[in-house]
């Protein structure tokens, strides 16, 4: 019996309990009992093992850098203070300082002011290229860069790793090779030991583990062919 119809016309009528919103039921994802779905299937992740390498072990006495340690600093200091604080446009600065540290460096390479070399005697970079913002060249073993080559802002260009298999951690050292018309495009890491081949193209962000033939549009992670590059056509 609905005692409702029985109340003076200026009060509302009582709300329906039994009846639910759409919200209300929306909100029912966030109650306690169905916080299980995230909770009960956290896989064990071990934490405490004993470490399979021992750091205690390495050993890098062998490894060349090429100059002395009064050398090498006087390097990163002046790559510190002068390369940063150097003009936008300074890039013949820059290069000549690359120049005086046993660099070779072709003629009009552009080389912005946040790129680093960690040594640059060990860096070998052709005519007209150029070397965008925050770029690394991690030349602990030799790196060549032809003319004409693009390696965009904030690439990696690495020649060193260490042995994974190896309980001391040993350092690996191997050299990497850009062939001339190359572009790399930004934030792309290639890999110790790499060679890419003349006028080929990296894609943005690729991670380049095996060699690149020349003329050849690539990306990915790990970086792949994708297809053959097309010569322009007054080539």
């Amino acid at each position: 019996m609905d005692h409702s119809s029985e109340l003076p016309p200026d009060l509302p009528k009582p709300p329906d309990r039994t009846q639910r919103s759409i919200h209300d039921h929306a909100d029912d994802r966030f109650t306690p009992q169905h916080d299980h779905q995230f909770t009960n299937h956290q896989p064990s992740i071990s934490l405490d093992e004993s470490a399979w390498f021992d750091l205690s072990q390495y050993d890098q006495s062998w490894f060349d850098r090429g100059r002395p340690g009064w050398f090498i600093l006087l390097w990163w200091l002046v790559q510190g203070l002068l390369f940063p604080l150097s003009p936008h446009p300074a890039n013949g600065f820059r290069c000549w300082l690359l120049r005086c540290f046993g660099a070779k460096i072709g003629r009009r390479v552009v080389i912005r002011a946040s790129a680093r070399f960690v040594y640059p005697w060990k860096v070998e970079i052709g005519d007209w290229s150029w070397v965008g913002d925050r770029v690394m060249f991690y030349s602990l073993d030799r790196i060549v860069v032809g003319s004409h080559c693009v390696i965009s802002q904030h690439s990696y260009l690495c020649t060193g790793s260490h042995n994974s298999r190896d309980r001391a951690f040993g350092l690996i050292t191997k050299p990497i090779a850009i062939g001339n018309g190359t572009w790399i495009a930004t934030d792309c890491f290639v890999a110790p030991g790499i060679r890419i081949g003349a006028n080929s193209i990296i894609g943005a962000r690729s991670t380049v583990l095996n060699d690149i033939p020349a003329r050849k549009v690539a990306w990915g992670n790990p970086c792949k062919v994708q297809r053959d590059r097309e010569p322009f056509a007054e080539i």
